[in-house]
């Protein structure tokens, strides 16, 4: 079974940084796509940024590109956000999720993965 474990999120002023971790167990198979999505209350889920553990290919939201960066840990079963120059409406509770895949490209859609973590709660605020 596979499991995801997030941490990281806080509280932190516009402007500042915050890194996110996602801890996967239970992958059976190397191909795999993780995913960050965020959801603010009253707002719809969106998808932030996702990576290929296979191939390190790497897709982001519009409204983050140039400030978050999805990363892979030395043992391909941790993932990061590292988020920079963060606004007020980057405040959401921030979900990983993942599925088996040997694929590409992995979406920014929800609806691709079948395991999501618990969330991690990220408040930009002054």
């Amino acid at each position: 079974e596979v499991q995801l474990v997030e941490s990281g999120g806080g509280l932190v002023q516009p402007g500042g940084s915050l890194r996110l971790s996602c801890a996967a167990s239970g992958f059976t198979s190397s191909g795999r796509c993780l995913a960050w999505f965020r959801q603010a209350p009253g707002k719809e889920h969106e998808g932030v940024a996702s990576i290929s553990i296979r191939q390190g290919y790497t897709i982001y939201a519009d409204s983050v590109k140039g400030r978050f960066t999805i990363s892979q840990g030395n043992a391909a079963n941790t993932v990061y956000l590292q988020m920079n120059t963060l606004k007020l409406e980057d405040s959401a509770m921030y979900y990983c999720a993942a599925v088996p895949s040997g694929g590409f490209r992995c979406p920014l859609d929800r609806d691709f993965y079948n395991t999501w973590g618990q969330g991690t709660q990220v408040t930009v605020s002054s």
